[in-house]
């Protein structure tokens, strides 16, 4: 199925996925594409170009139906420490249809676990101290011989049948894993409406491959269904399937360690995972500052999928000089960019529909980018800039409020959220503010600034070109 943005171009070319590409079609591919909408595959070409279309996030797979009969040969592994009631309420999701081991990481009330476990006929495997989650993890790994390991949270509730509805893409050889959207647990006060509303583990309602730096970049583990098979690849290259020295981002580092190893990873939202997040403002914004820590062992490890600000030349121009109250040059800017993919796809030989829309968008979204990075990075600065008086001061106000304020209030109109919008911009903006002060002790703990380092892209949009051939390739 076609994503909802790929748009199909006057000469049959696709444009659309993340990052944003041109999809060149022979006329083999076009009645591939045409054969794939009516649907199902009964071609080798069609098969080939389902596949280059899911790969490059043009379209998301569509697979079959759970059957109901089938029984999966899965474990489920739920870590935990302390919070037997929030594991109660898990046990009694999951059901007992498959096996559950639970993973006690040192919990002061050994007995409270053992006993909620006991009830709901899990398994128990018990860690003398607390080592964190991927330690915990790769305890319940051990000895698992099922094809399938279910990683799910303890303070996650699954929907019914979550397990056989994610399976269904493992249909697929090519891929490892497969994740659920996390949505907040019903919220009863301010802070976990704006969690629900802006979730940090709920990566939105649109199907996606996971790719580093794209739209969905990760998935969390809170829950995630993988081939055992996989956890093992990239386990016998690092001598564990999680990393224990990560406290925070073990599992981003998992996703990208399966995505390296040529494993495919997707992200399923139509399955969803109830997650119970802080109910307090300040267990919110500290948890987002513990996360902000985990970008710097991260980018040690990953350095090429951190990057915090991706900038394209003109789109760049074009929103500095606007913040600086250059009108002429923003417009010129502006327009070299849609000269620049003009250009660009004239030059792959694809027609260039839609370059100035495209060009106007990446200008508004290198706005917002900047307006978070500088949120996240240098709060102090917009500070300065709004208090401040002095020459040009109320240029600089307005400049620095619209950096400070427009990524907010334009979340704010995508998401709708069941909070005014003056308390949801204060939240946003502290929200950004407490992750950045993570991300910036965590460089100093790891001695690297790369998480904090933007980086320049040249390429304004990607061409995969294609030879004409009428052989089945597209």
């Amino acid at each position: 199925m076609l994503d909802a943005a790929t748009k199909q171009l006057s000469d049959g070319s696709l444009f659309g996925g993340s990052p944003a590409r041109v999809l060149r079609l022979t006329a083999a591919g076009q009645r591939a594409l045409t054969e794939l909408r009516a649907g199902p595959i009964r071609s080798a070409a069609a098969a080939v170009l389902a596949r280059r279309l899911t790969d490059a996030g043009l379209a998301h797979p569509v697979p079959p139906d759970a059957d109901p009969d089938r029984q999966l040969d899965v474990t489920v592994v739920i870590p935990v420490r302390d919070r037997a009631a929030m594991l109660d309420r898990c046990l009694a999701a999951v059901a007992a249809c498959y096996p559950v081991i639970v993973v006690d990481d040192g919990s002061a009330d050994e007995a409270a676990v053992a006993a909620v476990a006991a009830r709901h006929g899990a398994s128990v495997v018990r860690r003398a101290s607390t080592g964190g989650p991927a330690a915990a993890r790769n305890s319940g790994l051990a000895g698992i011989g099922t094809e399938l390991v279910a990683f799910l949270d303890s303070d996650c509730v699954p929907s019914p049948g979550w397990i056989e509805a994610l399976a269904t893409h493992l249909a697929d050889p090519l891929v490892a894993a497969v994740a659920p959207r996390i949505v907040a647990l019903a919220p009863r006060t301010a802070a976990g409406r704006y969690e629900r509303a802006r979730g940090s583990l709920d990566l939105g309602a649109q199907a996606a491959r996971v790719i580093p730096a794209s739209r969905v970049g990760y998935v969390p583990t809170a829950a995630l269904l993988v081939r055992r098979t996989a956890l093992e690849t990239v386990g016998s290259r690092t001598g564990a399937v999680f990393d224990p020295a990560l406290r925070y981002g073990e599992d981003v580092d998992l996703v990208w360690r399966l995505h390296e190893a040529g494993w495919r990873i997707r992200y399923e939202p139509s399955v969803q995972v109830s997650h119970e997040g802080p109910a307090t403002w300040a267990g919110l914004l500290a948890r987002r500052f513990r996360y902000g820590t985990s970008a710097a062992p991260l980018a040690r490890r990953h350095p090429a999928n951190l990057a915090p600000l991706v900038l394209q030349p003109w789109p760049a121009v074009a929103a500095s000089a606007a913040l600086a109250r250059r009108p002429a040059v923003a417009t010129a800017a502006a327009a070299a960019s849609w000269l620049d993919i003009v250009s660009a796809v004239r030059r792959a030989g694809v027609p260039a529909d839609g370059a100035p829309a495209a060009a106007l968008t990446a200008v508004r979204q290198t706005w917002l980018g900047i307006g978070r990075y500088a949120t996240q990075f240098a709060a102090p600065a917009l500070a300065v800039a709004l208090a401040v008086p002095g020459r040009g001061a109320a240029g600089r106000r307005a400049a620095a409020a619209s950096l400070l304020l427009g990524p907010a209030l334009t979340g704010y109109a995508q998401q709708r959220p069941a909070l005014d919008p003056v308390r949801y911009a204060l939240a946003h903006i502290a929200d950004d503010v407490c992750y950045g002060a993570g991300v910036w002790a965590g460089c100093l703990r790891e001695r690297t600034l790369v998480p904090a380092t933007p980086v320049i892209s040249w390429r304004p949009v990607r061409i995969t070109r294609r030879d004409e051939r009428t052989d089945g390739k597209v």
